[in-house]
């Protein structure tokens, strides 16, 4: 076993993400393991040790300071379960998604051309259009943790404080690559000209117009705002990509409906056509939400209540929210 000392060390290299001494305290207990003949310990460390280096989603762990601190509580880290495949996207949304992907799998090779990959990204739709689950996707296939950024503790009354956590939360994506979603981001992205917006928060936007126009993290930056008319013009140009969302088509509720009964595994024989048709102007998530009632009402009540009268009944029910 690992001598006392070098646990020690290893531990504490973790925690203060001091990612070398780490690594160079493993080697050191893999060369321990086989100099006490434990060639098959000693082997399997090196190849975790080997693995672990060329792995692009390690997360480097922050010096827990005052900073850090105050860092935790802007960001609100998520770990995403989905990948692009579990949605329906239009065929022009996930060729840009997946021309973002092939970019950041080839960060080193356009990176030593001098060359950045598409990583900031403005995502623009009606609420429930998949705005937030592309983030959540992204993060998903690129194997990258997400950070959601929370607006209510970035914005403060105290003249320039804002500036200084919104430039802590660009440090971080220089230090920490991840994805990091600004929802709701039309909250501090209105035009300037908009005489009753309060003036730390056309502080707040003057700063971050700055800090992404300087931004050469390996980080990926996601804005996302149903209310693109109230951004500030100058914004968009800062973006490598505009990505417009809408509501499904007829095709992609259909879609959506066979795919999601399908994953249930009940055999029900209802004219999906039909239901589609009465759900189009629902978006996204009220459909994938009727599904989960579908899905719910069978577990609990069995096959006999699931009827398409009774699916019919929530899909109207929906539409009366809009």
């Amino acid at each position: 076993m690992a001598a006392a000392e070098q646990i020690k060390s290893l531990i504490k290299s973790f925690g203060e993400g001091d990612e070398s001494r780490f690594y160079a305290t493993a080697m050191q207990i893999a060369a321990a393991e086989a100099r006490k003949g434990h060639v098959a310990i000693a082997e399997e460390l090196k190849k975790l040790i080997d693995k672990g280096k060329s792995s692009t989603s390690i997360v480097k762990r922050l010096p827990v300071n005052a900073a850090q601190k105050e860092l935790n509580d802007l960001l609100e880290l998520v770990s995403p379960e989905i990948k692009l495949n579990h949605m329906v996207l239009s065929s022009e949304i996930q060729e840009t998604l997946a021309k973002v992907i092939h970019e950041q799998r080839h960060l080193k090779k356009l990176l030593s051309h001098n060359l950045q990959p598409r990583r900031k990204l403005l995502l623009v739709g009606t609420p429930g259009s998949g705005k937030t689950m592309t983030a959540h996707a992204l993060a998903g296939e690129l194997g990258l943790p997400l950070f959601i950024i929370r607006l209510d503790g970035l914005i403060s009354r105290y003249l320039g404080e804002s500036i200084a956590k919104l430039r802590l939360i660009f440090d971080a994506m220089v230090d920490f690559r991840a994805v990091y979603l600004f929802d709701e981001f039309d909250s501090i992205g209105s035009n300037r000209t908009q005489g009753q917006d309060v003036g730390e928060i056309k502080r707040v936007l003057n700063s971050f117009l700055l800090q992404i126009e300087k931004d050469r993290s390996n980080s990926l930056i996601i804005a996302a705002t149903n209310l693109p008319e109230s951004l500030d013009t100058a914004l968009f140009r800062r973006f490598d990509d505009i990505i417009q969302y809408g509501n499904p088509s007829l095709d992609q509720i259909l879609q959506i409906y066979s795919s999601r009964i399908d994953e249930t595994g009940i055999t029900l024989n209802w004219d999906l056509q039909q239901l589609a048709q009465l759900s189009i102007g629902l978006s996204y998530a009220e459909v994938h939400k009727i599904c989960e009632d579908i899905w719910k009402d069978f577990l609990i009540y069995g096959k006999d209540y699931v009827t398409e009268t009774r699916i019919i009944q929530y899909i109207e029910n929906r539409k009366r929210t809009f």
